[in-house]
């Protein structure tokens, strides 16, 4: 039944059963929840609470809400020392070179 449905916000699931709880967890998609509690997921701040597809994108709540709102800004520095004038244009001819170190 659930899973003829668009994806939920948040899934309260209530069981002792593991099985039943692993699978669950596993084969349903939903932005997050608790297994035998309901409140505890919106009252902590330590997990992110948002949905995914048609429930929302993203979590919020303590860090998650700075990250969520920040830009990584990622930055790779190469060294100058040793560039190869292989990876630069024109490719005609080291096109077969490379082909040739590659064997």
């Amino acid at each position: 039944i659930v899973t003829s449905q668009p994806k939920p916000l948040a899934l309260y699931f209530f069981t002792n059963n593991q099985e039943r709880e692993r699978f669950v967890i596993q084969n349903i998609s939903f932005g997050g929840g608790c297994i035998n509690d309901t409140i505890v997921h919106l009252a902590t701040s330590y997990m992110p609470f948002g949905g995914v597809g048609d429930s929302g994108m993203g979590g919020y709540h303590g860090k998650a809400s700075f990250d969520t709102f920040s830009h990584q800004k990622s930055i790779l520095k190469k060294s100058t020392l040793f560039d190869i004038p292989l990876r630069y244009p024109p490719y005609k001819n080291k096109l077969k070179l490379l082909k040739l170190m590659m064997r």
